[in-house]
């Protein structure tokens, strides 16, 4: 039996999947949801093998199913650059039903914008490198808030900024509140300051780890 290609437009989302068959001749031979699994998927489509070429777009967890899709049921898929489908798509209709569409054509005519399908490695170190880089920049918004309360006090520090002598002078600080120094008891407040750098070596430490393993 011949294997008739059919190209395929997926529309990821986190609990289900859009799914939109078309032939050479851009006929629609289904188009519909199915759950975020790459046998309901398969089961969907109703053909296996090398005669399906699938398009989804790069997001959150839609590399991982192109993955699954590629090496389990044999499927050729490309991840598609989202930014560059959705200025391609030029009408403002924005259903799961059209976007699957929409990725299934460009498929068909050759025209889907391409990114790379990193393997899964490359997708876990991607994900480290993006979480130590929410840390680098909580730190350094933490010293920012830290510094500007210092000048709103008019504080100057004795020592270098943001060695361990000037976290423990910090740590010991206390700063009247704003809202209290006009009433009949003026307060002191302490400034929680205490651990706003402990996550970093805690994630070098892990990295060491990781790169170990």
């Amino acid at each position: 039996m011949v294997s008739v290609p059919v190209f395929v437009g997926l529309d990821y989302h986190q609990e289900s999947v859009q799914v939109c068959v078309m032939d050479r001749e851009g006929r629609i031979l289904a188009n519909d949801g199915a759950r975020n699994d790459w046998r309901d998927i398969v089961r969907l489509v109703g053909a296996t093998g090398l005669g399906v070429r699938a398009a989804i777009e790069a997001c959150t967890g839609s590399a991982n199913l192109a993955e699954e899709l590629v090496t389990r049921a044999g499927w050729s898929v490309d991840l598609a650059h989202a930014g560059y489908v959705m200025r391609m798509k030029g009408n403002p209709d924005k259903t799961d039903y059209s976007d699957a569409r929409l990725l299934a054509d460009l498929e068909r005519v050759g025209y889907l914008p391409q990114v790379w399908l990193a393997p899964e490695r490359v997708r876990e170190l991607r994900v480290l490198v993006r979480h130590r880089q929410e840390l680098v920049n909580e730190r350094r918004n933490t010293r920012l808030r830290v510094s500007a309360l210092l000048r709103q006090h008019r504080l100057r520090a004795p020592y270098h900024p943001w060695t361990r002598s000037r976290r423990n002078w910090c740590s010991q600080l206390t700063l009247r509140s704003t809202t209290q120094r006009t009433g009949p008891n003026p307060s002191a407040r302490p400034v929680p300051l205490l651990g706003m750098t402990g996550s970093m070596p805690r994630f070098k430490r892990a990295r060491r780890c990781n790169r170990e393993s």
